[in-house]
């Protein structure tokens, strides 16, 4: 007896959702199990190179830029393709994730483009991966509103004309989606989110003037830039589009993938919108990689890295030079300060912090950057407009006079910041209060003034793990342990139940949060990513 042949569609194991068969059809579902035949062995064939490279970085404690691409940066005749009218003036990016309430507020922002997130800002339960698809598709058509119930307030959006443009992210290479399954398999939480967005959207933005535009995260390598060009080649191919159409920017947010920005463009050359410089996963990237490199490679506390120590100017210069040489845009970092309704005093110091490295950003030659709240969108814009004036970008300005050496990209010991006692508290604080909203749902999580997302809680356990695991000594006199840490943990348990009450800390995830933490940031065998058993854990 024959096998039987292979279902044509992605499977939905999942309690039906209000609307689904709205983002859910057949055709969608046909494509996205088309995307996990044809590239899903190619993602899992990256990501044991993955291991082996890391496995390569120990045996070494050094990177260097690839030999067998030098032809590739050394040939200057290449260009990525010309930017489409509706990407070619970036110089502020909100962020979020798409729930309907964040979707209006992003579009009707002020910024030029809002980077509408399936990735760290979101927590991927079901409904939020459905329903952020759907408020997509509803804002495209206009058919999108939202009363706030506790405040009766009512959102609606701007003329066409005033809206952002969306930039989408995907979730990363290593998630897997365990709603949709084809073969009996898990399809790739990337090819679920860029299928479905781009299956039910592709023409509907041509239609607008704009196109489906991409950010890719947590990229390593070129040949994972390759892949992503090979699924735009085939997807716009399925739908009837032009070639090229698709633009995708690559945030350079992992250590290895800052030695191959020239080969990623490349590789990406007729899709390739820019790159950009995503601080927190660089960090926990360094940390991932070089953790058993020595005392060289231990990160101070994770405010003490500012985008000014040697290492990180290394990073951000040579990336506005690579970006310039090939005509690509260089976007910035994100300012997460949260406005305070409550201390102007907070709001006046965080004020001047964002506006100073605003304008460090558009003084290096950066086309735009990155905010997380509303309020700071006219910040960024005028310190970007002091730079820019009417001109769309500065991709002109081609920073030839940059050097980056491979050791200049970690040289981490240059900083003469140390850990401190009260970065562990803060790690530990941090890491338990976000991974307790994740489990609840909640990607982007205000902890502390800040809008943090899950890149905050990786480089917050990666310090705990990587300043036990060098034996660290604090200023205090304390030693990082596995116990020093439980401890810490453990009275931050008590405050938190002291400050929310019985009831409503037993109503959340605290304890849980706290367990899971500790798993990552204190088992001898480190988890690639805090969102792997995270996801195990996460309902719905």
């Amino acid at each position: 007896m024959s096998a039987p042949a292979p279902s044509p569609l992605a499977i939905v194991d999942a309690e039906p959702l209000p609307r689904q068969e709205e983002v859910l059809t057949d055709a969608a579902l046909a494509f996205v199990a088309e995307l996990h035949r044809r590239f899903t062995p190619r993602r899992d064939e990256l990501l044991t190179r993955r291991a082996e490279r890391r496995a390569e970085i120990a045996r070494t404690s050094t990177l260097d830029f690839l030999p067998e691409t030098a032809a590739v940066r050394a040939d200057d005749s290449w260009k990525v393709a010309p930017s489409p009218a509706a990407l070619n003036d970036r110089r502020v990016e909100i962020t979020g994730p798409t729930d309907r309430k964040m979707t209006i507020n992003a579009l009707n922002s002020g910024a030029r483009v809002w980077l509408a997130d399936f990735e760290d800002a979101s927590a991927p339960t079901w409904e939020n991966v459905v329903t952020g698809q759907l408020n997509l598709i509803d804002a495209y058509t206009r058919a999108i509103d939202f009363t706030d119930e506790r405040s009766g307030k009512s959102y609606a959006l701007k003329a066409p004309d005033e809206l952002a443009t969306v930039v989408m992210r995907p979730r990363g290479w290593h998630l897997d989606e365990r709603h949709l399954k084809v073969d009996g398999r898990p399809v790739p939480g990337a090819f679920a989110d860029f299928g479905l967005y781009f299956f039910h959207n592709a023409q509907r933005l041509l239609d607008l003037g704009k196109g489906p535009y991409f950010y890719l995260p947590k990229t390593e390598s070129y040949l994972e830039a390759r892949l992503w060009n090979d699924v735009f080649v085939f997807a716009q191919d399925h739908v009837g589009i032009p070639q090229g159409t698709v633009r995708a920017t690559v945030l350079i947010e992992t250590i290895t993938a800052a030695y191959e920005m020239e080969e990623i463009l490349y590789e990406l050359r007729d899709h390739a919108s820019g790159l950009n410089a995503g601080r927190w996963d660089y960090l926990f990237s360094i940390v991932k990689n070089f953790r058993d490199g020595g005392p060289k490679f231990v990160l101070p506390d994770r405010n003490a890295v500012t985008m000014t120590a040697p290492f990180m100017r290394a990073y951000t210069e040579l990336l506005v030079r690579t970006c310039h040489k090939r005509g690509a845009h260089a976007i910035g970092g994100m300012a997460a300060f949260i406005p305070s309704r409550r201390d102007a005093e907070v709001n006046k110091i965080a004020f001047e912090k964002v506006r100073a490295d605003k304008d460090r950003e558009a003084g290096d030659g950066f086309d735009g950057s990155w905010v997380a709240h509303p309020d700071l969108v006219p910040i960024a814009m005028e310190s970007f407009d002091k730079v820019l004036g009417d001109r769309p970008n500065q991709k002109d300005r081609l920073r030839e006079e940059v050097r980056v050496e491979a050791a200049d990209l970690i040289a981490v010991d240059s900083l003469k910041a140390r850990p401190t006692y009260n970065g562990l508290v803060n790690a530990v604080q941090v890491g338990i209060r976000y991974i307790e909203a994740w489990l609840r749902g909640l990607g982007a999580v205000a902890i502390f003034d800040l809008m943090e997302d899950a890149a905050t809680a990786e480089i917050s356990r990666s310090q705990i793990w990587q300043w036990i695991n060098a034996g660290v000594e604090f200023e205090n006199g304390e030693r990082a342990t596995p116990e020093l840490a439980r401890k810490v943990a453990a009275e931050e348990l008590d405050a938190l139940r002291e400050e929310l009450g019985e009831e409503a800390f037993a109503a959340g995830h605290w304890q849980q949060a706290h367990d899971l933490l500790l798993e990552v940031a204190l088992d001898e065998d480190y988890a690639d990513f805090l969102t792997l058993p995270a996801y195990e854990q996460l309902r719905g």
